[in-house]
């Protein structure tokens, strides 16, 4: 990992971090036991060819490019059913509830799915980890497609989901591995600039597949689309884990050389542990983290509710469209476009005021250090511009006012929800840079869990309290989850990493 200077680290996984310190110091130990012990093999300094942080420019976007278009693809599919699942429900003698799990039980797939995909990448590294995962899910993309009763419907779509899981393990990792710190908010809006279409294009996409073919072309097309990415990242896709890379140049020196001496950080770590242990550690560790650090219980938590309120509206909103304004299927799915724009321009905005907020604050430290929590402002507009989309959103739906308006809520809501997103993903990427994987899928757990449970009730809640009162509600809940938690997290996260950083 590079520091903020541009110099470059031994490895992401090398030493323990020291609690509150910054990346700069946590690596300097390092870099004298490089210089004391010949036989240390790490990244050369300043430059390495092999270190992903001084990989070329086209090579990393090219590498971003190909993680981004696999998440388009594995998010498009979560939401695609939506405007099909009442006819699907009438060929496969569905109930309502089954419909509905058919389309939500592929979440809950990816709730579990990189609690163990993120640390084996950390074991196995992210290569074969994302190639591996492309197959899997492709083999039960196409079988949801042939499926002719509904269990093997309901099945293939959780085992579909377990394979498109990995997606949300290996984007934060492999973007902490190549990206340096002062370059994160570009390449996180990249990143998220084509998967965030998926969630909304797949509704739409779904309404005309449904109307004008069968319902199974959408995992026939959603397939065909994942054979390209498969060929394609096998030819562009490479490690970018830094241990990794480092163990096999020193499994080549061993080889090449004779000498048994040569050795990383990391292999020293693990010398004397059995295969066993070390699968259990990296296995168990998102759940420590989510058990034990306060810092991914409050992100995770914040993430989860801004994740489920997403799904809530990604389920609801051609229903709204349909039933409310009595508009044709395919037209209603049109309307996701206002929540797709909102989430790009949103996640393109933020991206730049990342960067432009990261180099204010590092001039402004006083040892010019850049630390986690300078991300935490920016998560502040984010908590205030969201609910007020919902607010809009809702009162509007409730009296029907013309569907431009209805639009312009859900447009400012998705806006808001991602400026926070983002912050708090750059948060965890920074303040867990050793083991991103892990913390990315221990929030990604809580964030799947709300995606699948809480579309489960927004039919009562609108049908109860309406669309004003029912959004209402959920843009207070929001006010007082997101308002404090910058605050907490600005005056207390040092002091939290460091309470918890035995925990690893």
């Amino acid at each position: 990992m590079a520091t903020p200077n541009g110099t470059s680290e031994i490895a992401l996984d090398t030493i323990s971090p020291i609690p509150g310190s910054t990346t700069e110091n946590i690596l300097a130990p390092g870099r004298d036991v490089k210089q004391a012990d010949p036989f240390l093999v790490a990244f050369a300094e300043p430059y390495d060819v092999d270190n992903p942080k001084d990989w070329s420019k086209g090579r990393k976007w090219a590498v971003t490019d190909v993680l981004s278009a696999t998440g388009f693809n594995r998010i498009l599919v979560s939401t695609i059913m939506a405007p099909a699942l009442s006819t699907i429900a009438k060929e496969l003698n569905m109930s309502k509830t089954e419909s509905t799990l058919s389309l939500s039980i592929y979440l809950l797939a990816t709730a579990f799915g990189p609690l163990f995909i993120g640390p084996l990448s950390e074991i196995y590294g992210r290569q074969v980890v994302l190639h591996a995962s492309n197959v899997w899910f492709l083999i039960w993309n196409i079988a949801c497609g042939f499926t002719n009763t509904k269990e093997l419907l309901i099945a293939s779509r959780f085992l579909a989901g377990f394979g498109a899981s990995a997606i949300y393990a290996l984007g934060g990792g492999v973007l902490g591995d190549i990206w340096r710190p002062e370059e994160r908010g570009r390449s996180l809006g990249v990143y998220l600039l084509i998967p965030l279409l998926g969630a909304a294009v797949g509704p739409i996409l779904g309404g005309f597949i449904v109307e004008y073919t069968t319902w199974r072309w959408m995992f026939w097309s959603t397939s065909i689309f994942q054979g390209v990415m498969i060929v394609v990242s096998f030819d562009v896709f490479r490690e970018t884990f830094g241990p990794l890379i480092l163990n096999r140049r020193a499994a080549r020196l061993r080889k090449e050389t004779g000498n048994e001496q040569y050795y990383t950080q990391y292999e020293r770590q693990t010398s004397g542990q059995s295969l066993i242990l070390v699968a259990t550690r990296a296995l168990s560790r998102p759940l420590r983290l989510l058990a034990f650090h306060p810092l991914i219980q409050i992100t995770a938590i914040i993430s989860a509710f801004g994740y489920g309120t997403l799904y809530i509206v990604l389920s609801s909103f051609a229903d709204l469209w349909s039933s409310y304004y009595h508009q044709r299927l395919s037209i209603s799915g049109l309307h996701y476009i206002a929540c797709a724009l909102g989430e790009v321009v949103g996640s393109q905005v933020g991206g730049r005021l990342m960067d432009t907020l990261f180099r204010r604050m590092q001039s402004r430290s006083s040892d010019g250090q850049h630390i986690p929590e300078f991300r935490m402002p920016l998560t502040l507009p984010g908590a205030i511009i969201g609910p007020i989309g919902l607010f809009i959103y809702g009162w509007t739906a409730q009296y029907r006012v013309h569907w431009i308006a209805v639009d312009i809520g859900i447009f400012i809501n998705m806006f808001g929800s991602q400026f926070a997103s983002m912050a708090l993903s750059a948060y965890v990427i920074d303040a867990y840079p050793e083991h991103t994987s892990s913390a990315i899928a221990a929030t990604q757990f809580l964030k799947s869990l709300t995606a699948f449970l809480f579309p489960l009730f927004a039919p009562s809640l609108y049908r109860v309290l309406g669309y004003g009162w029912g959004n209402s509600t959920i843009a207070f809940v929001s006010l007082g989850l997101t308002l404090p938690a910058p605050f907490v997290i600005w005056r207390y996260g040092a002091k939290l990493r460091a309470r918890a950083a035995s925990t690893y």
